[in-house]
């Protein structure tokens, strides 16, 4: 992830997998419903904000993040044979958070630990509930073998915690807390029961162009958000997009990403069917290449299918940089959202608009839409062959 012009590591994404299913794993778990980032820490007691100013908004700013501890009783639940569980929800140990966020460290009396649907070299991601409402909760093994890593990794997650207690939005995923103990590092954001954007479109591909539009608005409203605040996503797709309470929330945009493996996924920087020309390249970007993978997006809520899906991800790339390639934009597509597109995906990052200017011209592309849907002019592209409604 970038902020404010500065490059922050991540973790590499490759590094989870989705866990095969069993008798005691509920099957409607879906890996994409999930948001947020997690880290792992050792050596050092305390947790510092010190390097964090360049990642923090200005309004907490110069807060001095150490250790405070809340004394939890005995964990609700046993956990069995899973080791990271077992370690976050025993009680021999205080649960640790940072000074000045008190109200953000998890009560572990409060959370449920369900079973665990992803996992990876690093840690594993869970489905619980805190409070009794449902949450993703990702927890991370320490590093015992490397102590320069493992301070390094304590930084970052003290950059994550602040980050994500900063940032209030309908339209991004919604941090609810985070802790730590000896072994385990811990952080809980809302479960989006809907899944990821991505395997909606999988399960419906026809949907009506009103709600394709508003879920457009969802995603450049809080995009808008986040780049007021200076975050860069870098990563923006119909993967990590997730539906919940019949609205777009974005996720996975914190210091580090930590998702199931991806075709055509890179390390630095995010996935090739959405990825900006720069960023393929490697030249020096900006917040536009965000802009650039909304159009793809919109794109993909237009017409239900997967950008470039007749090629491979590095075909794509390839297409993308050396021919100028885009998705082909149907013939019968509204010309309002087919501007959008066009100028969102532009090769060139300065002519690409701000996202307050894409949610200007989203608003007043629905309400064309409105007053003139079922017409012809306004039936699904061309791909499908469904008229809209107003469903």
């Amino acid at each position: 992830m970038q902020l404010d012009g500065h490059s922050y590591p991540m973790f590499m994404d490759g590094d989870y997998r989705r866990l095969p299913y069993s008798h005691s794993t509920p099957m409607d778990i879906d890996p994409s419903a999930y948001g947020g980032s997690v880290y792992s820490s050792e050596g050092s007691n305390h947790l510092t904000a010190a390097s964090t100013d360049m990642l923090i908004p200005d309004h907490i700013k110069g807060t001095t993040a150490e250790r405070s501890v809340v004394q939890n009783s005995s964990p609700s639940i046993s956990t069995g044979d899973d080791a990271l569980s077992n370690a976050l929800m025993d009680a021999r140990y205080p649960t640790a958070g940072l000074q000045g966020y008190e109200e953000w460290t998890l009560d572990l009396r409060r959370l449920h630990m369900g079973p665990a649907f992803a996992q990876g070299a690093f840690g594993r991601l869970y489905r619980g509930t805190y409070n009794g409402e449902e949450v993703a909760i990702k927890l991370l093994d320490k590093p015992e073998n490397n102590l320069e890593r493992a301070q390094f990794l304590e930084n970052q997650f003290a950059k994550e915690v602040l980050m994500l207690a900063s940032l209030r939005h309908e339209n991004v995923v919604r941090f609810i807390g985070a802790c730590w103990k000896p072994l385990v590092w811990c952080i809980a954001t809302e479960y989006a029961k809907g899944g990821s954007l991505r395997m909606f479109l999988v399960r419906r591909r026809v949907i009506p162009l009103r709600l394709a539009v508003k879920y457009a608005l969802d995603v450049a409203r809080g995009m808008e958000y986040l780049h007021s605040f200076g975050v860069i996503h870098r990563d923006l797709k119909s993967d990590n997009l997730l539906i919940a309470d019949k609205s777009i929330k974005i996720a996975d945009f914190g210091v580090a990403r930590i998702e199931v493996q991806t075709e055509g996924m890179t390390p630095e920087t995010g996935t090739y069917r959405w990825m900006a020309p720069e960023m393929i390249q490697r030249r020096s970007y900006n917040n536009k290449v965000d802009v650039y993978s909304f159009g793809i997006v919109l794109w993909e809520l237009i017409t239900g299918n997967l950008p470039f899906q007749d090629m491979t991800a590095v075909q794509a790339a390839f297409a993308v940089v050396n021919k100028g390639k885009r998705p082909e934009i149907p013939t019968d597509c509204s010309p309002a959202l087919a501007q959008i597109m066009t100028r969102c995906w532009d090769a060139n990052p300065e002519l690409r608009p701000p996202f307050s200017e894409v949610v200007q011209l989203l608003e007043e592309a629905q309400q064309l839409i409105m007053r003139t849907v079922g017409t012809a002019v306004f039936r699904r592209c061309g791909c499908l062959a469904t008229p809209l409604t107003l469903e």
